[in-house]
């Protein structure tokens, strides 16, 4: 059963989103942030059409925790068949909302004709859209920049918005920045090109309708409140990942929720169950362990614990007993 995004009266869920992040946001950093938030949206890390279509392992690419609720699957891929039958499987797979990636820069990426090359080639990304639309009852949301290269005036990126909601997109989360396709390595590109908010205001003002979710340059909930007094959602990445702790009280500010105490070693103990499972299941401690490490900061002796956790945890045979004495340290200590 597919669950839904967010229930009547309720705050959307895409007030405040966790970015996906290619080698950041897979299924145990987003169990992570779901001890720190429990309503804000989780994203997958990319996973690209064709790979999916071809691989032997779709759990190893697909799967996730029901406490990862909710969820979207971001998509990349130029094939709007493949994408299609992409949408069929996230929507099979329990995902809650699919997300195509028209905002990657990489190398690879654009290797492939995806990514931030396709604001180059709205028509082919209406068609994906329009498809994916058509073979799944999900909703369909874009991620992309503001423009790339010299396509990057105001009205081109309104006419790319208006192709895309006219094919089916429901929400649009702009990354304020242009790409640059060839001159700046993905990391330059978040980066050197500047943050242009205002221009995405402009296209808020311009197609009040239109659900408009910014990104780039988040770096704290202030930072957060205060954007959200002009878009419809604001999405967090590197810093949701580097700074994990710092946002536990999204959902009291954001989501107006009950304010709950949130300790680092509460949220380390409550991951314990997930981390045995996956231990069972054939699954090393670290490939949990190595995001817990940025949870692990602006305390004493916080590189301390940090380095008994990795040490200990990289070895093949490590169990839960690490995080077990981990918590217990951090409880002891007060954090």
């Amino acid at each position: 059963m597919i669950s839904k995004i967010f229930q009547p009266n309720e705050v959307a869920n895409y007030r405040l989103s966790i970015a996906p992040m290619m080698d950041c946001t897979d299924r145990h950093f987003r169990v992570l942030m779901r001890q720190i938030t429990k309503k804000s949206l989780l994203y997958t890390e990319m996973i690209v059409a064709k790979a999916l279509h071809f691989s032997q392992n779709r759990h190893k690419l697909l799967d996730f925790d029901e406490i990862e609720h909710p969820i979207s699957i971001q998509l990349g891929g130029d094939d709007p068949n493949l994408l299609a039958e992409a949408a069929v499987i996230a929507e099979d797979w329990g995902y809650d909302e699919i997300n195509l990636n028209i905002g990657c820069p990489s190398p690879k990426v654009k290797a492939g004709n995806f990514g931030a090359l396709l604001m180059g080639k709205p028509k082919v990304v209406t068609s994906c859209i329009e498809r994916m639309k058509k073979s799944c009852n999900l909703p369909i949301t874009v991620k992309h920049r503001l423009g790339i290269d010299n396509l990057d005036s105001d009205s081109y990126l309104m006419q790319f918005v208006d192709s895309c909601s006219i094919a089916g997109a429901e929400r649009f989360i702009i990354h304020a920045r242009k790409a640059w396709l060839s001159g700046l390595n993905p990391r330059e590109n978040r980066t050197v090109p500047p943050l242009e908010y205002e221009r995405v205001q402009k296209l808020k003002a311009k197609r009040p309708g239109l659900i408009i979710e910014l990104n780039g340059g988040i770096n704290t909930i202030d930072d957060c409140i205060k954007n959200l007094e002009f878009f419809d959602g604001v999405m967090v990445g590197r810093a949701a990942y580097s700074h994990p702790f710092i946002w536990s009280k999204i959902d009291s500010l954001i989501y107006k929720q009950e304010e709950k105490c949130v300790s680092r070693s509460k949220i380390i103990k409550k991951i314990i169950p997930f981390a045995q499972k996956h231990i069972e299941n054939n699954g090393r401690l670290w490939n949990i362990s190595k995001h817990l490490l940025n949870l692990i900061e602006n305390i004493p002796d916080a590189k301390k614990y940090r380095q008994e956790l990795s040490l200990k945890s990289q070895s093949k045979k490590a169990d839960i007993s690490i995080l077990k004495k981990i918590a217990q340290q951090l409880e002891d200590a007060g954090h």
